[in-house]
């Protein structure tokens, strides 16, 4: 079983977030609770722990698979360039449920982009992975904590029913939400595109770009 590392999600404890990290850092694979559903966490500049993701959900090779940062200055090292509009979006709606699909710098993994030259990032308003993002300093994959095709698990249980050994570590926040995961925009389009809609509505996204 996957080391279970219980924390209070209002008030995350800096010493668990730490043991966290640690698991990071030295490759492993973690699950974390989202204003959405549970993810699946590994460092995002570690090529053996991305390669984990895709075998631990058997997701399809040509499957991107999006992160979370911890600050908006973290943006910086990952993306090549950001539109004005992104920066509008980032401003109206992160932290929170809005992952913003930009054009990846030289420094990111071609498995995390899937070779696609884009990478999905967001900044999670959860305070669980909002601390792990912010302590690890690198970016951490989010996508979702369940096995590809299989339904998205809301609690630490789900994920260790449907994970078991696969994983590391889970750390249990307690619910999350669930309902729809974020919305997705491909801020290299032009105008940006919609590719999910999630907990954003599209209707807002648009307003937001209409009136920046």
């Amino acid at each position: 079983m996957p080391e279970v590392l219980k924390i209070d999600p209002e008030n995350p404890d800096p010493s668990i977030i730490k043991a966290a990290v640690q698991i990071l850092r030295e490759g492993g694979v973690i699950a974390y609770p989202t204003e959405t559903f549970y993810g699946l966490g590994a460092d995002g500049f570690k090529d053996n722990a991305i390669e984990k993701i895709f075998l631990i959900k058997g997701r399809h090779k040509k499957s991107p698979i999006p992160v979370i940062i911890g600050e908006m200055n973290d943006l910086r090292d990952l993306v090549r360039e950001i539109p004005e509009g992104a920066l509008h979006l980032m401003n109206t709606f992160w932290p929170g449920a809005l992952t913003l699909v930009f054009a990846a710098s030289r420094n990111i993994q071609p498995r995390l982009t899937a070779g696609t030259g884009k990478l999905g990032i967001r900044i999670s308003s959860h305070p669980i992975a909002t601390a792990l993002a912010k302590a690890h300093g690198h970016p951490i994959t989010s996508t979702s904590a369940n096995l590809s095709g299989a339904r998205e698990c809301t609690s630490a249980e789900e994920v260790i029913t449907c994970m078991g050994e696969r994983i590391d570590a889970v750390i249990d926040g307690g619910l999350t939400p669930g309902g729809s995961g974020s919305t997705i925009v491909d801020i290299t389009a032009h105008p940006p595109l919609i590719l999910r809609e999630g907990v954003i509505p599209g209707s807002l996204i648009f307003h937001a770009l209409e009136n920046r």
